[in-house]
């Protein structure tokens, strides 16, 4: 299960919503809520209380002459039960 969570999403907006103890996840294109949600709490030992998840479109870019896509990416905001951390961030 774990190869469905690429990776924490660390940005300022993420990072601030640390403070209401909701966390940022770049999940598999091919992963649904519950799948999701089941791969970190077993992967960080949590309970998630609210999943809202996020599908984010490719965009065009161009180079000189030459057009392509960049990819897009799907990513999920967790909210942890009251009192419950992860740490992502080294401090």
């Amino acid at each position: 299960m774990s190869f469905l969570i690429k990776r924490p999403w660390i940005t300022e907006k993420s990072t601030n919503f640390s403070k209401l103890n909701q966390y940022a996840f770049l999940v598999a294109d091919t992963c649904n809520k519950q799948e999701a949600k089941k791969a970190i709490e077993a992967i960080y030992g949590v309970d998630i209380t609210k999943m809202n998840s996020v599908r984010t479109p490719g965009k065009r870019r161009r180079l000189g002459a030459s057009t392509g896509f960049k990819s897009g990416h799907k990513k999920v905001v967790v909210t942890l039960k009251q009192g419950q951390t992860i740490d992502i961030l080294p401090h």
